[in-house]
């Protein structure tokens, strides 16, 4: 019959103790970093060493240097304090209750009525908990995810290494003032007919563009920080641009904005995803935001 030999098992402070080793540069300054005696610094480095049957280090002059092994057990102790530290925190904050704060990066082409609704419900039901929404253009929004202002990210576009859900799909609408020269034509439009007359564009914030919504080649430009501004402009005849069709709905019912018949290049279409910047480890107030923003998608849909 054969024989099972038990795992061995290292706990997380004498890992601690392996890295603080390398990191203080020896013994002694490892144990004054730790608040321990050199002794049991010492100890803890030599079960690890005894346990796997490898040795971590080999002294040179008098310094403890690490072996080829004892590198690869840095890397690999260094991983896993790191999840075990990451852990705690998520359980910490469990344990804490709701969050004190959250931030949300949403995309102006998000519907303003559906956000609303989200944050009320969300209020209600959390009414200590801030949320700070930073309102972003054309990719500000996973910026602002991956510079760790916002735990949560209404995005046209999913960052590198993070995961996001189909959230909406935005119909953008080519429009001007129906006194606007290019509605006097009385004929379909080609994009060329545009050239002479000016865009209003909003400015994107994050550091890449949306060709699909911003390029339009034109002679005149009048670029805006604020959506707001640019429907102002427009609705007073001063050019063109392509909103989301939310945004727009009591201009176009009041006759202050006409869609360019464009033969159907008057209609673009953004795709918008729910992303969260870490749901392994979000706190529950950063979950049940993100559980009513995608219920709320899903029962519009």
């Amino acid at each position: 019959m054969m024989t099972v030999l038990p795992t061995p098992h290292i706990a997380l402070d004498q890992w601690r103790a392996l890295i603080a080793v390398v990191d203080s540069g020896g013994y002694a300054q490892a144990a004054e970093a730790l608040h321990k005696s050199q002794s049991s610094v010492t100890y803890a480095v030599q079960k690890i060493e005894s346990m796997l049957g490898v040795s971590a280090f080999e002294i040179q002059g008098r310094k403890a240097v690490l072996t080829s092994t004892g590198h690869m057990l840095y890397r690999r102790a260094l991983a896993l304090v790191g999840e075990a530290g990451d852990l705690e925190l998520a359980a910490r904050k469990l344990s804490a209750g709701w969050e004190a704060e959250i931030g949300l990066a949403v995309e102006v082409l998000y519907p303003p009525d559906r956000l609303i609704d989200a944050l009320a419900r969300f209020g209600a039901e959390a009414p200590r908990t801030r949320v700070e929404v930073i309102e972003s253009v054309l990719g500000g929004t996973g910026e602002a995810l991956l510079g760790g202002q916002a735990e949560i990210a209404i995005t046209p576009h999913i960052p590198p290494g993070f995961l996001g859900v189909p959230l909406i799909n935005v119909r953008l609408v080519a429009v001007a003032a129906p006194s606007h020269p290019l509605h006097q034509l009385g004929r379909e439009l080609g994009e060329g007919d545009l050239r002479p007359w000016r865009h209003l564009p909003v400015r994107a914030t994050g550091s890449t563009r949306d060709r699909r919504t911003t390029t339009v080649e034109v002679e005149q430009r009048w670029t805006f920080s604020s959506m707001s501004m640019s429907i102002a402009a427009a609705c007073a005849g001063h050019g063109f641009a392509w909103y989301p069709e939310a945004r727009i709905r009591a201009e176009l019912a009041a006759g202050l904005l006409k869609p360019l018949p464009l033969g159907g290049a008057e209609v673009r279409f953004i795709d918008l995803y729910l992303v969260q910047a870490d749901p392994d480890f979000a706190g529950p107030g950063v979950r049940r935001l993100a559980e009513i923003l995608a219920a709320d998608s899903a029962l519009r849909s």
